[in-house]
């Protein structure tokens, strides 16, 4: 049950209260500087190695320490949410992400900056792990759709600009500064958070401490293997730590058998309606995945582009994103998601299929055309998609839920990765083709997956 953190003025009609729009701007910040801070640091990373000294082998730990230290934390913090409530959990990760971004900026060596991203990363998954819950909490039913779609909006806006923001930060400055610009905004939403977030009632279960190590060893180990195959690492690292992840996974889930809320959302997969949805958000980001990493190369190397018209070719996908989002999160509260999914997916595997085939003496705007496509189509699932795999898990599981959306996209994007070093080490000339057309695949299943959700009983929450 939601109770206000402070006083406020009652809700007329469905409009948020000013209490409930300064909570609902806080979140949207957070998820902005987390989104921003993933997309500067790749375009800042060769900036940062060179001044570090460090080999470009050794400087990608600036970028994998936050993936695996987020991934490898979500669903321990959405568990925690649920206990301690997701107020809590949301304002700690917001205080740890600000001063580990102090911390990043004055870092002297590659050990230092790893380490701090280490700490971003825990910051970052705490927030993302209670985010959509929050919003939850804020909208009415009925709308939830308009703040989800809000929230794609900003992660479509910000990972848009985020190359634009780092070439803009190093063209007047040094690379510190990439997270400095941290500090000011996050004080900013932590000012607007602490007293406008919704407040949750403490829940009666306990955290348990060995499932939530277990779940870190699990995770952390699946995408260190997934980064060490997207970084054509050695056989027996990948080899070790599937190995790991297997072993881990199955204690993780032998340890859980019968608990009411399990960490790892086992008994909401169980629900055809939820495991739908999470089948469909892994397909969509694998192969955003899959296009974002293997699109500048074919860029470059197939279609004879240099770097500044590949970064000007690379943006209209996000931009359209970005704009469809909020217009897609309106209309799943008057349509079922399945279908807006299912049609924004099938649209998205056409844009792949018309990349993949694309002629070498394309156009710019035949590519610009295809790009949007591709946009038009990753928009319309994104905020209907959330919406479905929030009110298809039962109110006491909010945190399961919100937990599940991150990891499914983030795990989904490390795949995408993973599939397109494949795809050049089956191929160096046509590895690009390859893996937009895995991507074209990939998003044929989730729309698939997506549709099946038109014919499929939502058993697990009765306001639906």
């Amino acid at each position: 049950m939601v109770q206000p953190a402070t006083q406020d003025a009652p809700r007329v009609g469905n409009k948020l209260t000013p209490r409930e729009f300064r909570g609902m701007a806080a979140i949207l910040m957070s998820i902005a500087l987390a989104t921003l801070d993933t997309a500067i640091a790749n375009t800042a990373l060769p900036a940062i190695a060179a001044d570090l000294n460090a080999s470009p082998a050794a400087s990608v730990w600036i970028i994998n320490a936050y993936q695996l230290a987020a991934v490898a934390t979500l669903l321990p913090f959405a568990a925690l949410g649920g206990v301690l409530g997701h107020r809590k959990v949301y304002l700690g990760g917001l205080i740890l992400f600000v001063v580990s971004s102090a911390l990043c900026a004055l870092a002297w060596s590659l050990p230092t900056l790893t380490v701090a991203r280490v700490l971003q990363g825990i910051g970052a998954s705490a927030i993302m792990s209670v985010n959509a819950a929050l919003i939850g909490s804020i909208f009415p039913h009925e709308r939830l759709g308009r703040g989800l779609g809000m929230n794609a909006l900003v992660v479509g806006t910000s990972f848009s600009i985020g190359p634009t923001v780092a070439s803009l930060v190093l063209s007047v400055a040094s690379w510190p500064w990439l997270f400095a610009i941290n500090l000011p905004v996050g004080l900013f939403a932590l000012v607007f958070a602490w007293n406008s977030l919704p407040a949750t009632r403490l829940g009666t279960l306990t955290f348990d401490r060995v499932t939530a190590v277990l779940n870190v060893i699990t995770f952390g180990a699946l995408i260190f293997a997934l980064s060490q195959a997207a970084q054509l690492g050695s056989m027996a690292s990948v080899l070790i730590a599937l190995a790991i992840f297997l072993v881990g996974g199955a204690l993780m889930l032998k340890r859980e058998v019968g608990h009411p809320a399990p960490m790892f959302p086992l008994d909401l997969l169980k629900r055809p309606m939820f495991a739908l949805s999470a089948l469909t958000a892994f397909c969509s980001f694998a192969t955003q995945g899959l296009a974002f990493v293997s699109l500048p190369f074919f860029f470059e190397s197939t279609l004879g582009r240099d770097p500044i018209q590949t970064g000007f070719l690379m943006t209209p996908w996000s931009v359209v994103v970005a704009m469809i989002a909020p217009f897609a999160g309106r209309m799943s509260d008057r349509y079922p998601p399945g279908l807006l999914g299912g049609i924004g997916l099938a649209m998205l595997c056409l844009g792949m299929i018309s990349l993949a085939s694309m002629p070498a003496d394309a156009s710019v705007m035949s590519i610009i055309a295809r790009m949007m496509l591709c946009g038009i189509g990753f928009g319309f699932f994104q905020a209907p998609n959330q919406k479905a795999l929030m009110t298809s898990a039962p109110k006491e599981r909010s945190s399961g839920a919100s937990g599940t959306i991150a990891t499914a996209r983030l795990i989904g994007q490390a795949t995408g990765a993973a599939l397109v070093a494949l795809s050049f080490g089956i191929s160096s000339t046509h590895g690009p083709v390859l893996a937009l057309s895995i991507g074209a695949g990939f998003a044929a299943v989730g729309s698939v997956a997506s549709g099946l959700r038109l014919v499929t009983k939502n058993t697990a929450n009765p306001r639906v």
